[in-house]
């Protein structure tokens, strides 16, 4: 058997990258040197979602804005745990040693969930009829 220095198992995740950067930069400079470039006062200026950009760009935001934001993290980390535990479902009292832990602990878990819901409900936050147009 062959011997050689342990770094030699490095080399194809050094070949990985080195592969990755040429390749992003071949796609800039091909960029540059294929592309047009005309510069005019409409490229140089603001682009806001297809709408021209008018006022001042510190405007304060309602904090329903925030708690929406807050609800949709919420949802989306719930998201991301519930989707492992529920491949791992049928192996968890393997896992655990006891039949409804895993069960339980998902209970208690969409508890909490429940309850920042639950939160949000009652604030209003969900009504968008009473919003008086301060976002």
């Amino acid at each position: 058997m062959q011997s050689y220095p342990y770094i030699w198992n490095y080399l194809p995740l050094a070949l990985q990258i080195l592969v990755a950067l040429g390749v992003a930069c071949g796609m800039v400079g091909a960029s540059f040197l294929l592309g047009k470039h005309k510069n005019s006062r409409t490229k140089a200026g603001a682009y806001e979602c297809g709408m021209d950009p008018i006022g001042d760009a510190r405007g304060r935001f309602s904090v329903r804005f925030y708690m929406v934001a807050m609800l949709f993290i919420l949802f989306d980390v719930e998201a991301v745990f519930m989707l492992p535990w529920a491949v791992i479902f049928r192996q968890l009292p393997a896992i655990t040693g006891s039949r409804m832990f895993g069960f339980y602990e998902m209970l208690v878990y969409i508890g909490f969930v429940a309850v920042g819901l639950f939160y949000v409900w009652k604030k209003g936050v969900l009504d968008w009829s009473n919003d008086k147009g301060d976002l």
